[in-house]
């Protein structure tokens, strides 16, 4: 099996959530019993010890910008392809990225199943906020590889109706597949002793919330300590607002995959602070952090759009609560950490529920289910 990725923003081998989901993939098809070559243009340094025999060919991608940065993906797209094709392949799986139209390559010339996944509206993506120059020619690779593939996985309702808006109503086989969890890799551990520690998992972004969560902190009226696991963007003014609000916050900067396991260990709650936004089809994503606080038996404090009142049940596996409103963020906080036998009772609920219904290796059947494997 060949595993693609062409998008020079997600190193396969990082800490970021799509690294995650690359890794997870991997794993699954490998679980299948899948020789898996992965193709790609980034690699990264975190390998982990069960991802360390797996090949790898990179074609990297120079610094560029502009047009300059379009045209080097779709020569690496290209190159990427050819080089699948030589080596030979039964199936092969992409992950989404601008510009790319090697799964139509190899699809067409070894006359094999392909499965693209697409994690987000990046085309839309790109032009609000960073700049595309040749849109059009992102479209056709979107049409193109939608129609060579045999089943188009796309992670919510929103993407797969931004895939069927851009390459025709009815097809069947673009299907919504969220995310999942390996609930072998995360696993429930005692809570450290002391105040409740809530946990933030996650990229440094305006859309992940995490300011709401420190107002939210400095509002609340119980003792519980906040863990913030990653980096990014906002970092720098996050950690200052901290400061400034003299809270107890640890943050612990950009971690591994393989070791948010520990990350979680110890932990109280998790919680994913989601803002409102404009329109709620931008809430698109499928929440990755959810699933793997829910494997490490936490109770989730989440706010109530997109796809998460779907994950988390009110009052069972978690709470929910209206978005950007840190004085309701902090209240439901509150209200768990001066309950521990509610939150026993949350931990065990999330956890099954996650194993029943959101493995990776339940994700990749669903995605392959009728294929000629």
């Amino acid at each position: 099996m060949a595993y693609l990725s062409v998008d020079p923003g997600v190193p396969v081998f990082g800490s970021k959530g799509a690294s995650v989901h690359v890794q997870e993939i991997v794993r699954s098809w490998r679980n299948r019993g899948a020789e898996v070559t992965i193709y790609c243009t980034r690699s990264g340094t975190d390998v982990p010890p069960d991802l360390a025999d797996v090949p790898v060919v990179v074609h990297p991608i120079k610094a560029a910008t502009g047009g300059n940065r379009e045209r080097a993906q779709v020569r690496a797209a290209e190159s990427l392809a050819a080089q699948v094709i030589r080596d030979g392949a039964d199936a092969v799986y992409e992950r989404y990225s601008l510009f790319s139209d090697a799964l139509q390559r190899v699809t067409e010339a070894l006359r094999i199943p392909g499965f693209l996944e697409v994690n987000a509206p990046l085309i839309d993506e790109q032009r609000k906020y960073r700049e595309i120059h040749d849109e059009e020619a992102a479209l056709d690779c979107l049409r193109g590889q939608v129609r060579a593939a045999s089943t188009v996985a796309c992670v919510s309702a929103p993407v797969r109706d931004w895939v069927l808006d851009r390459t025709g109503p009815g097809a069947r086989h673009v299907i919504v597949t969220p995310n999942g969890v390996n609930g072998h890799r995360i696993r429930p551990s005692p809570e450290t002793a002391g105040r409740p520690v809530v946990v933030f998992v996650g990229t440094l972004k305006p859309w992940h919330g995490v300011r709401t969560l420190l107002e939210a902190q400095a509002a609340a009226s119980r003792a519980w300590a906040l863990k913030i696991v990653g980096d990014g963007p906002e970092g720098p003014a996050l950690r200052a607002l901290a400061a400034d609000l003299e809270l107890d916050v640890e943050f612990t900067g950009a971690v591994p995959p393989d070791d948010i396991p520990a990350a979680l260990a110890g932990c109280a709650i998790g919680v994913a602070p989601y803002p409102a936004l404009d329109d709620d089809a931008e809430h698109y994503f499928s929440p990755l952090k959810i699933y793997e606080y829910c494997a490490a038996g936490l109770p989730v404090v989440a706010s109530r759009v997109g796809q998460v009142p779907g994950i988390i049940e009110h009052g069972v596996t978690g709470l929910l609560v209206d978005p950007s409103n840190a004085g309701r963020l902090a209240g439901a906080i509150d209200s768990l950490v001066e309950a521990p036998d509610t939150r026993a009772a949350m931990s065990a609920a999330a956890r099954r529920v996650v194993l029943e219904r959101h493995s990776w290796d339940s994700v990749l059947a669903r995605i392959t289910e009728g294929a000629a494997l």
